[in-house]
């Protein structure tokens, strides 16, 4: 773990270690700021979440009960108005 300043200081030697596989946490005032990774692990995060997320179509679809091998559609709740005196 890094702080700000030291990782500013020694920024190659950071990004140096997050190219040999080891992802190097920065901290800004003792905190959790940003995580330093190479530019395959990032790809390879965000293929395996986009891959996991499936398409917003397949969601709408999963969302909606519509899926092609269950044809049933939605059922909606049948709610009567209330009778209302003006």
């Amino acid at each position: 773990m890094w702080t700000l300043q030291d990782a500013k200081n020694r920024f190659s030697a950071v990004v140096d270690a997050a190219l040999a596989g080891q992802p190097q946490q920065v901290t800004r005032r003792g905190k959790p700021a940003v995580v330093v990774l190479s530019a395959a692990d990032y790809d390879r995060m965000r293929q395996a979440a986009q891959d996991r997320r499936g398409s917003f179509l397949q969601h709408l679809l999963n969302f909606l009960g519509g899926l092609e091998d269950d044809p049933a559609p939605l059922s909606r709740p049948q709610a009567r108005p209330r009778d209302v005196d003006f």
